[in-house]
């Protein structure tokens, strides 16, 4: 089994439930972590059986600074099926949001929503 994990990216994006948050965005930090069932990658040693860092990185912020959601979870999703669409060899993608301006009236130190896609069989 191989597990890439990708961790504490930040972009602006301009997501949230409320019409100002989409209007003036803020920062969002994210993590992807990406399972592969199979040691394809440890015995090759290919890029083909592995997953391309830079390539993963430019499919989050694309998503993230190019579309709107009001949901942390529509977002979350969207970027874990484009990154299975484009790494179609790993089993499942796992994206962590955390999101630190949230309209909650209290100290806190973020939001954070998880999502998991898997292939479907």
């Amino acid at each position: 089994m191989v597990k890439v994990k990708i961790m504490n990216m930040m972009f602006y994006g301009f997501h949230g439930y409320y019409e100002y948050e989409r209007e003036q965005g803020q920062k969002f930090f994210f993590d992807v972590e990406m399972l592969k069932n199979d040691d394809a990658a440890v015995n090759s040693d290919n890029l083909n059986d592995g997953v391309d860092t830079a390539r993963v990185y430019d499919i989050v912020k694309y998503v993230t600074e190019n579309k709107r959601f009001q949901l942390m979870a529509a977002l979350g999703g969207n970027i874990a099926d484009k990154l299975l669409e484009n790494f179609p060899h790993f089993d499942s993608v796992t994206v962590k949001i955390r999101k630190p301006s949230v309209p909650i009236s209290g100290p806190i130190d973020y939001v954070e929503v998880e999502v998991t896609r898997t292939h479907k069989s």
